[in-house]
């Protein structure tokens, strides 16, 4: 294999923006193919391995766990319809999840919303205390 054709880890790390730990990591865990190894011992990898790795990076930023990014990746060796048919219960699985955080989020804003307001009546009265501070301080006890 021609020497342009492959990148020892710090190099994959440096091209790819992700630490050596994490790209070990990643193969650990099946998320990348595991490297083979030069007579010294060192790691390789094919340079086509960075656009995995722009996937899983962009799968995460996206929202998508690493345990979902590998099965996303599973996929990958089935073929047509089957893998969509797997693709789509992942979405679908995933998207009930960020339904359940906007609702969770939307309850959390509206305690945050009220606590605020509890916060301009008492600095409209001129209250040595806060209000939010004693009522959260109460339920800790």
């Amino acid at each position: 294999m021609a020497q342009d054709t492959t990148l020892k880890i710090g190099e994959l790390a440096a091209r790819s923006g992700l630490t050596v730990d994490a790209l070990r990591y990643y193969e650990r865990v099946g998320l990348m193919p595991r490297a083979r190894r030069t007579s010294g011992g060192f790691r390789v990898y094919p340079t086509a391995v960075t656009e995995r790795l722009r996937f899983i990076k962009q799968a995460q930023a996206n929202g998508l766990t690493l345990a979902e990014i590998r099965e996303l990746l599973g996929f990958h060796d089935r073929g047509g319809q089957e893998r969509c048919r797997q693709v789509q219960r992942l979405l679908a699985r995933k998207i009930e999840e960020l339904d359940a955080k906007v609702i969770h989020l939307q309850e959390f804003k509206r305690t945050l919303e009220g606590y605020r307001q509890e916060c301009d009546r008492a600095q409209r009265q001129a209250t040595d205390e806060c209000p939010v501070v004693e009522q959260l301080g109460r339920s800790h006890e």
